[in-house]
């Protein structure tokens, strides 16, 4: 009876032990560094200087949490989350209607998007938008809709709305492809019985196809979060996102800038662990509020 009530468990005790090294023990470390005053001077000697909390009482009271960071991360992650979602929900529907070999040949092409790495990504979209050659400006200019380039780095919206392009655009694919595979397990009798019951395409999807895919939503909107989040190289790369310009920073290059920037590893530490208690808190909430609706249901 014991042995059989804890044989998964020591199945399944390799692996723990090996995530617990590669995850847990970072994390602990990254708390530990928070609680210090730490920097090169502690690097080099070995040494640790505990100075509990002030690092977290100091971010709390920095203006930058409340007027750049914490806003830019929590808005931006929001509309992340939201845009990728919905486009690649539509480009899921969209791949739904078309044959076989349409939909390999066009579900090839936009994992195209998916394995480009974000720092590539990046520099293209910057490209795009660059203030002197970029081909938006001079779109603009060729059609007499602006007088002069524009340098859209430098307003904190239209940085982040190019961002949010860069974001979605490397984001949908995965998202598509994932409601695609919950899209062909729904019954195509639920959807023609309700066609026939005189619902539209709209009502149908609302009604019938979400509440099917209920759990494959809930999976990408939880990762997409997580993801959008910890967005770092999409903005870090982007000129101006370094910390020349302070109005654009987030929560995770902030903490990089503090860390590697000002050698304040223990001030960019406490910015990350309440980046990462955020980003659970809202985890565990939508997590529980799926499930309570599920048990209702």
């Amino acid at each position: 009876m014991f042995a059989s009530r804890f044989r998964p468990w020591l199945l399944l005790a390799p692996a723990l032990l090996l995530l617990a090294g590669l995850l847990l023990w970072p994390l602990i470390r990254v708390v530990l560094f928070s609680l210090q005053d730490y920097g090169l001077r502690e690097i080099v000697s070995g040494t640790s200087n505990y100075i509990g909390l002030d690092n977290y009482a100091e971010i709390l009271g920095d203006p930058t949490l409340w007027t750049a960071a914490l806003p830019n991360t929590v808005l931006f992650a929001a509309a992340s989350v939201v845009g990728t979602v919905v486009f690649g929900t539509l480009v899921a529907l969209l791949l739904r209607s078309l044959g076989g070999f349409w939909r390999g040949a066009l579900g090839t092409v936009i994992m195209v998007a998916w394995a480009m790495p974000a720092v590539t990504g990046t520099y293209v979209w910057v490209w795009i938008f660059d203030a002197d050659g970029g081909i938006v400006n001079r779109t603009l200019m060729g059609l007499g809709l602006m007088d002069q380039p524009v340098n859209w780095f430098t307003n904190p919206v239209t940085f982040y709305a190019i961002a949010l392009l860069n974001v979605v655009h490397h984001g949908f694919p995965f998202v598509a492809v994932t409601v695609l595979a919950g899209l062909l397990g729904v019954p195509k009798e639920m959807l023609e019985a309700a066609e026939m019951d005189g619902a539209g395409p709209i009502r149908r999807f609302f009604s019938v196809i979400v509440p099917s895919l209920r759990q494959v939503f809930a999976i990408v909107i939880i990762l997409s979060t997580i993801w959008d989040f910890k967005i770092f190289a999409q903005v870090y790369l982007m000129p101006g996102g370094a910390g020349s310009n302070r109005q654009v920073l987030n929560m995770g290059v902030w903490s990089y800038v503090e860390s590697f920037g000002q050698n304040r590893y223990g001030f960019g530490a406490a910015i990350a662990v309440l980046l990462t208690l955020f980003l659970m808190a809202i985890t565990v909430v939508y997590v529980r509020t799926i499930l309570k609706e599920e048990k209702n249901a």
